[in-house]
């Protein structure tokens, strides 16, 4: 194949690539709001506070590109932090805290599960605060 070609082809593929890129990150994004969605059922979110005691979280789950959800209690605590496009459940959070709480804006760097090289960072927002509805009698 002469060089032309084949670089034609090289060409044509990365674009390609990057054409399907934005859906693919779509898609990724419906998937973890619908991740969210479910593990959020039967909750309501309450007023969002900038800090929640870290000595209390007893569970973090990370939802690929979409939030941390921190579980204080029966609270959950949904963090949507910038950046959250870095965040994959594969990696392993490492959080620099200044105080015995986890704040806006702390920052979360992202680690390879099996490398543990550095993955990114994601840096905290606002907690909201997600409760189970009481139902009557």
């Amino acid at each position: 194949m002469n060089r032309n070609i084949m670089a034609a082809a090289t060409l044509a593929t990365a674009a390609m690539g990057m054409a399907a890129s934005p859906t693919l990150a779509a898609q990724q994004n419906e998937s973890g709001e619908a991740e969210l969605a479910k593990l959020l059922e039967g909750r309501e979110a309450g007023t969002p506070v900038s800090c929640i005691p870290s000595t209390q979280i007893r569970q973090t789950h990370v939802i690929d590109k979409t939030a941390l959800v921190y579980r204080v209690g029966n609270t959950l605590y949904v963090n949507r932090p910038s950046q959250a496009d870095a965040l994959d459940g594969d990696d392993i959070l490492v959080t620099r805290q200044h105080t015995g709480q986890l704040c806006r804006p702390d920052s979360v760097e992202l680690r390879d599960r099996s490398t543990f090289f550095y993955d990114g960072f994601v840096v905290l927002q606002d907690f909201v605060p997600y409760r189970k509805v009481k139902t009557g009698n």
